[in-house]
């Protein structure tokens, strides 16, 4: 993750920007690795976001006997 936090949203957004930028058909291949390595962060971080939030919510349900 990076240093400072990033919200689910923001990370999407970063996510799908380099994922668009690797669907342009003219892209150079140092871009496209650049953007392919960027995707790859932003895409842990967004699972790392909703891994916390399901334990989270795993937390909360065990505490109120819902599960």
């Amino acid at each position: 993750m990076t240093d400072k936090k990033t919200g689910f949203e923001e990370a999407l957004k970063k996510l799908e920007s380099s994922a668009e930028k690797l669907r342009a058909e003219d892209i150079p291949l140092e871009e496209a690795i650049r953007c392919y390595e960027e995707g790859i962060k932003h895409y842990r971080e967004c699972r790392d976001i909703l891994d916390k939030a399901d334990q989270k919510i795993e937390t909360l349900t065990k505490q109120e006997g819902l599960s």
